[in-house]
């Protein structure tokens, strides 16, 4: 039996034929990684755009959001941890769309004020090859691709499919290696993901103030001065968090996430609350 590097992000998943990476996304088939949820959506909305949230990018308009099961971090307060934390197993009920499938239903959906397609829901990069054919079929058709993302891919796997996104919103789960420790990722990717990113497409930022993990002002503080160096106009959106998955803590304090953003704002131009 061979072994195989999956070489999507910085885990490098080593798997044994038939093995699954820890996204439970990817597998070993023959000594090659593959990515078992392609095409087989477990969500799929016509959404407003400012949901993503994308907040500067065609306000006002809706996009076509799709989903699948599977990611790389493993955030105690996900949001969605019902298809991120799944595999293909526990998921639930899916349907499979080809890529020219999900080409044909953003355009039918056109005049409901569709201007494209969204991944997003789960972590749509652990099947970038799925968000890479689709976003290329959707761009030729006239339309528009955004993606949600926790930014931890590698940067040869973000050149795959850049080149067809028009829009991101990135996570940015907070300004210490610590914290990207703790929730199973790395730091220094997801920076490297971001500055890449902000030089071809529209990208805004997010990050969930979770209280005692990344509600530091001083964190803040350097966030902010660190995005400013790309672009001191990308929009931050700090959000409030609510107890969700395995974590139980009270929600954030108002007055705290005011203080974040006056804090985000001396360096930034567009800062915004959300779940206010």
């Amino acid at each position: 039996m061979s072994e195989a590097i999956c070489p999507v992000c910085p885990h490098h998943c080593r798997l044994k034929e038939g093995a699954y990476g820890r996204c439970r996304a990817r597998k070993n088939v023959e000594g090659s990684v593959v990515p078992i949820n392609y095409g087989k959506l477990t969500a799929l909305a016509l959404d407003p755009i400012e949901k993503k949230p994308i907040a500067f990018f065609h306000p006002g308009s809706y996009v076509l959001s799709v989903g699948s099961f599977g990611c790389n971090l493993s955030c105690p307060f996900c949001q969605n941890y019902e298809i991120a934390a799944a595999g293909e197993e526990t998921a639930g009920r899916m349907i499979e769309l080809a890529p020219w499938q999900l080409r044909d239903l953003a355009k039918e959906e056109i005049p409901r004020g569709n201007i494209g397609v969204a991944y997003t829901y789960n972590e749509a990069l652990v099947g970038y090859e799925y968000v890479r054919d689709a976003a290329k079929l959707v761009h030729e058709a006239g339309l528009l691709n955004v993606l949600v993302t926790n930014g931890m891919a590698e940067l040869p796997i973000l050149e795959e499919f850049l080149p067809y996104m028009d829009a991101m919103n990135i996570d940015l789960k907070g300004f210490r290696p610590e914290i990207y420790k703790y929730l199973g990722g790395d730091f220094e990717t997801v920076k490297r993901f971001i500055a890449r990113s902000a030089k071809e497409c529209h990208v805004e930022l997010t990050t969930l103030i979770v209280p005692g993990m990344n509600d530091d002002f001083e964190d803040m503080r350097r966030e902010a001065e660190w995005i400013a160096e790309i672009d001191s106009d990308i929009p931050l959106h700090i959000t409030r968090y609510f107890p969700r998955h395995k974590m139980k803590k009270p929600p954030t304090d108002i007055k705290v996430m005011r203080r974040l953003k006056a804090v985000a704002e001396e360096s930034l131009s567009r800062v915004l609350l959300g779940n206010v």
